[in-house]
């Protein structure tokens, strides 16, 4: 393990991460699990064709193990591409996977996705119990364009009030490699550069505070990584930091680059999980 003396993280190589994660792995669960696929979770709003073909989730928990912890989980593709799916590395070990699709730029615009990752969160806490799932032990994680709607959804509290829902409530934050300024896909509806850093009401930067849920941020190999990708997280771990959150981690995954990361990522997930509940 390697720790940087310049920047606020730890960077890790793979071994690293190991190490780091023997003393308490996550338990595996040895029992049988369940997916039920294409649920809809826009049910009760007028809807046309393509909203309701891409809002839609899939829920794969375990059949006997109750209550579980569940990990709501965001695809990445830009805001533009992408497809849900239940990571691998996350099944079988104990806990549920909510994977969801959300609507996509250009047929729509900002933030109609964004309204679609808050709207699939409260799916989960308004349905998992009867799953088998415990309300109180929900999470929030994705890669990419999944990273930055988990940071906006956990720390903008407006997107899930619109739902009757407290963002505080969500167990932890778990953003991969996600952007906190303003979304390059949002920028780019606009006519703005992707080289021109846009910091509004659509970036998670604007919203940091001090109550918001524990937040873990990983990204990649700083040169390896999309254009400022680490440095944007490492300024929201200090704006956290100054807004008095106490619960904000960050981690770069030495030598891998954006779509390497998430693959060493999950290990720190689940350990992260595991701590946060005490566990």
């Amino acid at each position: 393990m390697r720790i940087s003396m310049k920047l606020p993280c730890l960077c890790l190589s793979f071994c690293g991460i190991l190490a780091l994660l023997s003393p308490i792995a996550w338990s595996q669960s040895s029992g049988q699990y369940i997916e039920e696929k294409d649920i809809p979770y826009r049910t009760n709003v007028e809807q046309d064709d393509y909203t309701a073909e891409r809002c839609r989730l899939d829920v794969y928990y375990p059949k006997d193990e109750k209550p579980w912890a569940t990990v709501v989980w965001f695809h990445g593709g830009g805001l533009e591409k992408g497809n849900k799916e239940i990571p691998d590395e996350l099944k079988k070990q104990g806990l549920a996977i909510v994977a969801a699709n959300y609507r996509f730029s250009p047929v729509v615009k900002a933030p109609a996705y964004i309204d679609d990752a808050a709207a699939a969160v409260a799916w989960t806490f308004q349905n998992i119990e009867r799953f088998g799932g415990d309300k109180t032990k929900i999470f929030v994680s994705g890669h990419s364009a999944g990273g930055y709607l988990t940071a906006m959804i956990g720390l903008d509290k407006s997107w899930l009030a619109q739902y009757d829902m407290d963002a505080n409530a969500i167990a932890g934050l778990i953003p991969f490699s996600g952007q906190t300024v303003t979304h390059f896909t949002i920028r780019k509806e606009r006519g703005i550069a992707d080289t021109t850093v846009l910091v509004d009401s659509l970036a998670p930067l604007n919203h940091t505070r001090k109550d918001a849920a524990p937040m873990l941020l990983i990204t990649g190999d700083r040169e390896l990584e999309l254009l400022g990708r680490y440095e944007e997280n490492a300024y929201l771990w200090r704006m956290m930091k100054v807004s008095g959150h106490t619960q904000t981690e960050l981690y770069e995954l030495d030598g891998y680059d954006h779509g390497g990361m998430a693959k060493p990522a999950f290990p720190l997930l689940l350990k992260f999980m595991r701590s946060t509940l005490g566990k």
